[in-house]
């Protein structure tokens, strides 16, 4: 009777539980297919889901901006006069810029800014090259934030050259994720702290705000120096963008090094994200120079779950609603839900040339099979779904039109939507926007246009498996 008793203890507990679960799902739920799924699971099985959806069910970052505003005053001020600095773009002097780019504007809670100069880095061998250079000419600190950080030949090269740099007198900050750098050794960060780094994991570092929110990650790859030089795009620190990938190919990525104004909206986010981690905000220059580097307009867009908006989501949504002639994107993962598949359908039947490029080759078998069961609706509406042969690409660019181009770590798929910490640079300048087409055109030529029938035309089991894991989307 005793363990009868215990059992309806327990029982009863898992179904308060669930009840508990979905009382917040009901509050705070941003997709109905998520909420109902969830719900569903709560109430079947409420002994696997429960515990499920507290590690996986979270559907905002608590605690991430009240921290900012609880923590030091110099950086809350310094972020609020750049949230109104974009949504003061309606301003006579700032009436050149299109509505949507405005748009873009307070989604960021970041300014245009002019007199920029960015070079476009088509590979890891020319963006590791650039990343060392502008460390090794650092003066005064560096900033460091990726996902993903490997002890290998490129990981250690770079420990080197930042060991070399802080018996200089240079600081080092050093921000990583914990999830994407699972296989980091301890000694590596050992090593790096010894030396004089200050050095942090997004999560682990502040373990007590971020209980239950595992399933989220600090997707962004940059690199400040000195507050005048910055770094974003797709390229974590890791050899395989330099030849020791699927089938010994180099992975094809991009990224983009930034000199100029903008770089204070790169230099704010990881500020954001160390103050999120630390509790520390470090006295950083915030001084441009007296002379512009270029003549370039940029704009750093931050996103994550932490935001009031889905702004990763409504990013893509308004460069596909309101592209004219063409809208192209380059993603590794393509399994977007229905909002984008919506919009790039409308984008097509409106004449716009509709391209999305995907690997072949992927890190994922999951997110590759799911991609298949899209290709029906992109056949029929026009979206021209193209596949990279050569490796295993990992870019994530977006062209509009001739209008303005973005290079960062944005994918198409739920994951950068609504789990991820991403960000993204979005340049207009005519000369930027060229060098991003040509650079595109030229991996078209590496490519297969997929057809409906590379769905259609294979097996029953094959595109029931494509359907099935399309169904878990939300967890890619």
């Amino acid at each position: 009777m005793p363990d009868s008793s215990l059992l309806a203890v327990v029982v009863g507990l898992f179904y308060l539980g669930s009840a508990a679960c979905i009382y917040r799902i009901l509050l705070t739920y941003r997709t109905t297919q998520g909420a109902i799924a969830w719900i569903i699971g709560l109430l079947g099985l409420p002994y696997l889901a429960v515990p499920m959806f507290l590690v996986f069910g979270r559907s905002r970052f608590g605690g991430y901006v009240r921290a900012r505003r609880m923590g030091d005053q110099s950086l809350t001020e310094r972020l609020n006069h750049f949230e109104q600095q974009a949504t003061s773009l309606t301003a006579p002097e700032q009436e050149h810029l299109d509505r949507q780019l405005q748009v873009l504007c307070k989604l960021g809670r970041q300014p245009f800014t002019e007199g920029n100069h960015c070079t476009l880095l088509r590979n890891g061998e020319a963006t590791f090259e650039a990343l060392i250079t502008a460390m090794e000419n650092a003066t005064s600190y560096i900033l460091l934030e990726f996902y993903i950080v490997r002890s290998d030949k490129i990981g250690q090269r770079i420990k080197t050259v930042l060991e070399h740099k802080l018996a200089q007198g240079v600081q080092v900050w050093f921000l990583y994720d914990e999830i994407g750098s699972v296989g980091l050794p301890r000694t590596y960060l050992t090593e790096l702290s010894s030396a004089g780094a200050r050095v942090a994991s997004f999560g682990n570092g502040n373990i007590r705000r971020r209980r239950f929110q595992i399933n989220f990650r600090n997707h962004r790859k940059l690199l400040v120096c000195d507050g005048k030089i910055g770094f974003v795009g797709g390229i974590n620190l890791g050899d395989e963008y330099l030849g020791t990938a699927i089938d010994q190919e180099p992975w094809r990525d991009t990224h983009c090094r930034i000199e100029g104004p903008a770089v204070t909206g790169l230099q704010l986010a990881w500020l954001e994200d160390w103050n999120w981690a630390s509790n520390e905000s470090p006295d950083l220059n915030w001084v441009a120079g007296d002379e512009l580097p270029g003549k370039e307009q940029v704009l750093v867009l931050p996103t994550g779950p932490a935001d009031t908006w889905e702004t990763c989501t409504l990013f893509f949504l308004n460069c596909i609603n309101n592209a004219q002639s063409r809208i192209w994107i380059a993603s590794p993962y393509f399994v977007p839900d229905f909002q984008i598949v919506n919009a790039l359908q409308l984008a097509a039947l409106r004449g716009v040339d509709v391209r999305i490029m995907i690997p072949e080759k992927s890190d994922s078998r999951l997110i590759r099979l799911a991609a298949y069961s899209y290709l029906v609706q992109a056949s029929q509406a026009g979206i021209g779904i193209y596949r990279y042969q050569p490796g295993f690409m990992h870019q994530k660019v977006l062209l509009v039109d001739n209008r303005y181009a973005a290079v960062g770590t944005a994918n198409l798929d739920n994951r950068s939507m609504r789990l991820n910490f991403e960000i993204m640079a979005i340049n207009t300048s005519e000369s930027f926007v060229s060098e991003v087409d040509s650079m595109l055109s030229d991996d078209l030529t590496h490519c297969r246009k997929m057809t409906e029938h590379d769905y259609q035309g294979r097996s029953i089991l094959f595109r029931l498996t494509c359907r099935a894991v399309r169904l878990l989307a939300p967890l890619l």
